[in-house]
């Protein structure tokens, strides 16, 4: 497996995402991606999990193929790499959204070769969606291990911002991975404060709030769209 050095790694790093400098442990998974090891990687939303298979698979010779199960996010992340690139198809996405016809073109592309190029990696995005433990279960991400053992064999990245011991256990084994290295980061969010507060007037209590914290972002989660 081809070696990089970790200023080429910052480089590629600055040239295709713009940041100056790896996150918590990034640069460790991406090297331990790029060395050909099964890869295991729990890390809270917003720690940047995408990244850890985005850059190895624009540095490593072959396709890398991206299992998912948020749709919104596979076009997200597509459109995001057509732009560090001049060619349309250095990725395409391939689930129910797309017509006949965009499913076709995504095969001629890339589909239908799949037992003749090089695969550089298999990334497991939301992992936990294979554990029947798991809060978000998906039975069809069980057939995982048998469709890769069909297409060819290559190396792992698994990914969830969410696994208990025992998920993680069940993704591994499930994956065949039960050998790989593990990295995981930190939960702690010191910039996050919880507070509960009785139930009063919502209306004048949110009033207040949002004027407490004037020129500030902020969400305001509801129990429901009314």
């Amino acid at each position: 497996m081809k070696q990089f050095e970790s200023s080429l790694l910052h480089d590629k790093l600055k040239e295709y995402f713009g940041f100056s400098s790896f996150k918590g442990n990034q640069e460790a998974v991406i090297r331990n991606v790029l060395e050909g090891k099964d890869t295991f990687v729990l890390m809270p939303t917003g720690g940047g999990k995408s990244l850890c298979y985005q850059l190895p698979a624009m540095l490593m010779e072959g396709v890398a193929i991206v299992i998912s199960p948020l749709i919104a996010l596979m076009k997200n992340q597509v459109d995001a790499m057509r732009t560090f690139s001049a060619e349309s198809g250095i990725a395409h996405f391939l689930n129910s959204s797309l017509n006949k016809t965009a499913v076709a073109q995504v095969r001629a592309d890339v589909l239908a070769f799949l037992h003749k190029i090089k695969v550089s990696f298999y990334a497991i995005d939301e992992a936990h969606c294979i554990s029947e433990w798991g809060h978000d279960f998906r039975p069809e991400y069980r057939r995982i291990r048998p469709i890769i053992n069909e297409i060819g064999a290559a190396p792992l990245i698994a990914l969830t911002a969410t696994a208990t011991p025992k998920v993680q256990l069940d993704i591994q084994k499930n994956l065949g991975m039960s050998d790989a290295s593990v990295f995981k980061s930190s939960f702690n969010r010191p910039n996050l404060y919880y507070e509960i507060r009785p139930k009063g007037d919502v209306d004048r209590d949110i009033i207040r709030f949002i004027k407490q914290n004037a020129g500030k972002s902020g969400i305001i989660y509801c129990l429901s769209r009314k």
